[in-house]
């Protein structure tokens, strides 16, 4: 009979980061035992469940015992299994031993063909086998191939040692209403759990049936067994709380609180005013990592004096939960406000000669080094596109200088951000002070853009100089592997090309960084691979925007060093591609395109006086008449126009290839005909190469 099935493992409290994968491993791993054992029906539903003291699975229609199988073996090739007489050979009846059947008459054989050859085969009935059995290895198997951070090594009341994540204390296995009779870890299964710690009487509490698990854990022991109904009590009565106040809750911290608590309640803590003179970011950071508290802010951004807290108690009388977290935080918060006074006692100038101090990598020197090439790089890039060199080079002189602070070694997270603070502090322009932080801009996909032309050229020149100096000494990713994020940082050079739309040569801006290289050892040029490298990371960028691969490689071919404009194109291509006139131009483009190819490049003009036959008159009269329009469009950066307009050539480029002779034995004829088509092909693809839209 099919049925429920409940398998819960009781242990100490689970690390709480991996309290989630836990949960999931060891219910999949269950699940997917249970499946390949055929207990499992196809409509049947794992529920996982995972909370700081217990790990747990349902699944619904679970078999009682598996279905009997008919199974059907490979005996033997008839050539082998019968003698030079065609009687039954030794190596069969050895093979019958082997398989149970020693006295199996040869015609209870099938003898089927077997690729080129026959063979004999035998079909017999595999009786099924109970759940328990099934169930038993389904559990060890998952157990053994949990992620465990780190096994602990303890001792049952009997003696015995046992390595687990944590120490288990109560495993329950119902299917249905009856127990199953199982063994791990020492523990054999029964019906019984423990509630809450806290909460619940410290009694056992016994599930009477594998369906009533969840609700008679939160009735009666106060806990909630889901983790994902956790996290979202916890966000909808975090939002509660805050009221008007806008309450930061990252989705990782929500994750990690709903790890450490079984029945979580929200309470509101405050600390002194006094500590918002020290940046936000500082006081935010260390209530989230150090305290798993949640910030509030008013509608502004600005930070309140209020926080909240997620505890595992529900009290009526909560001002000794809330006095001691506030007791907690203050010291913390001191902490952040001394680093921050201490900081602003050197200017982040006068840190810059430690940076020599710094390892960057072994093979490209010091922070120092690395910052100089900054520097270099990011004042080239300010030069070739107008923007303030000087600001430029302060600003990635001092873009790495806060990771000397005090306050940035202990919240490395900081960096960038508090030397944006620091900057103010000393006095520098605000274009280099911003810098600081912008330069790390992008640092995820969807992070904004620098906001300043400073901070645009340093977070170039710093991106650039990682991805070819990595690159040059030979680390470049490979596969899944890319340990210095250039996938990453060439995203990041991307998207600020591409969105800020700066026209710039894509080889000029990895030249600046590259020849910062010279002189170092065993550094080869990486430019063209890097290049490549990148392309294929725009290719990615521009089909997660619903270009097509066709549209795609349309643009990145005609166009393989400038993607300032690359959107526009692609946009043009798109609404080129839905003319009617589309498909056939661009099969003629091809087929210029491979005529060109194949010839020497024709010199000189087109001569109108050697156009003899009508359709070549009327292409080329066609060219003239349309090649102002386009020019124009073009000029203008009117892609979309410019594309329309050449979609008037249509008919005359078909006449042309059904009545013209392009590779005609007259010589002038020949040359003549192929300057008309290389007119035309520069023409037709000055936006993008139409011909990769053709089929």
């Amino acid at each position: 009979m099919n049925q429920t099935l409940l398998v819960e493992l009781l242990t100490e409290e689970l690390p709480p980061k991996a309290l989630a994968k836990l949960g999931a491993a060891f219910a999949a791993g269950i699940a997917n035992g249970l499946k390949a054992r055929d207990f499992l029906d196809d409509d049947s539903v794992a529920t996982v469940y995972a909370t700081p003291r217990r790990l747990a699975v349902s699944i619904t229609q679970v078999r009682a015992s598996s279905p009997d199988k008919s199974l059907r073996e490979k005996v033997l090739p008839v050539s082998v299994a019968l003698d030079a007489d065609g009687n039954p050979s030794a190596p069969l009846a050895k093979k019958l031993a082997a398989l149970g059947v020693p006295d199996l008459p040869l015609d209870a054989l099938e003898r089927a063909a077997d690729g080129k050859a026959e063979s004999f085969f035998y079909t017999r009935s595999v009786a099924g086998s109970a759940l328990h059995t099934g169930l038993q290895a389904a559990l060890e198997e998952s157990a053994a191939k949990l992620p465990i951070p780190k096994l602990m090594s303890y001792q049952r009341p009997d003696g015995s040692t046992v390595q687990f994540v944590r120490p288990a204390h109560k495993l329950v296995a119902l299917h249905g209403a009856e127990v199953v009779p199982l063994t791990l870890l020492g523990l054999a299964a029964g019906n019984q759990t423990l509630g809450h710690r806290f909460l619940a009487n410290g009694a056992a509490l016994a599930i009477g049936h594998a369906e009533h698990y969840a609700a008679t854990l939160e009735t009666e022991g106060k806990v909630i067994a889901n983790i994902g109904a956790r996290k979202e009590k916890i966000r909808a009565a975090l939002l509660e709380k805050a009221g008007a106040d806008q309450v930061l809750m990252p989705e990782p911290l929500l994750d990690e609180v709903s790890a450490l608590v079984e029945w979580p309640v929200v309470y509101e803590c405050h600390f002194e005013e006094e500590f918002l003179a020290v940046p936000q970011e500082c006081l935010i950071l260390t209530m989230q990592t150090n305290q798993k508290y949640f910030a509030l802010t008013d509608a502004q951004g600005k930070l309140r004096s209020r926080f909240l807290i997620v505890s595992n108690l529900a009290t009526d009388d909560a001002r000794h939960i809330i006095g001691g977290n506030e007791r907690v935080v203050r010291p913390r918060l001191s902490d952040a406000k001394f680093f921050f006074e201490q900081d602003k006692k050197k200017t982040l100038a006068s840190r810059l000669p430690q940076l020599a101090s710094v390892v960057y990598h072994n093979k490209l020197g010091t922070q120092a080094e690395r910052s100089a090439r900054v520097v270099g790089i990011a004042t080239e890039i300010a030069h070739v596109l107008h923007y303030d060199e000087q600001l430029a080079a302060r600003g990635a002189l001092l873009s790495k200088a806060d990771l000397l602070t005090d306050m940035v070694g202990e919240f490395p997270e900081l960096q960038g951000i508090m030397g944006t603070y620091y900057a103010r502090h000393d006095g520098e322009p605000e274009e280099v002070a911003l810098t600081a932080t912008e330069h790390y801009q992008p640092r995820f996909a969807g992070d904004a853009l620098p906001s300043t032309r400073t901070g645009t050229a340093v977070a170039l020149a710093d991106k650039l100089e990682t991805l070819v100096g990595i690159w040059g000494i030979g680390l470049q990713p490979t596969g899944e592997k890319d340990p210095f994020a250039l996938r990453r940082h060439a995203l990041g050079v991307l998207r600020m090309l591409v969105e800020k739309r700066i026209d710039v040569s894509l080889i000029e801006l990895l030249d600046f960084a590259h020849k910062r290289f010279k002189g170092i050892a065993g550094f080869t040029d990486p430019v063209l691979e890097v290049r490549a490298f990148m392309f294929d990371r725009l290719r990615g960028i521009l089909r997660e925007r619903g270009f097509t691969p066709n549209e795609v490689e349309a643009v990145l071919t005609a166009h393989l060093d400038r993607v300032h404009d690359v959107v526009e194109r692609l946009e043009a291509v798109q609404a080129f591609a839905a003319l009617p006139e589309s498909s056939s131009l661009a099969a003629a483009n091809k087929r210029i395109t491979n005529i060109l190819k194949k010839t020497a490049a024709p010199s000189g003009e087109v001569q109108e006086s050697l156009l003899q036959e009508p359709a070549e008159r009327a292409l080329y009269q066609a060219i003239v008449r349309v090649r102002p329009e386009v020019e124009a469009a073009f000029a203008r950066r009117d892609f979309t126009g410019t594309l329309k307009t050449l979609a008037q050539l249509r008919d005359d480029v078909d006449a042309f290839f059904n009545d013209v002779m392009v590779m005609a034995d007259d010589a002038a004829l020949r040359n003549n005909r192929l300057a008309l088509l290389a007119s035309l092909h520069l023409m037709m693809n000055r936006v993008a190469d139409i011909s990769k839209l053709a089929a």
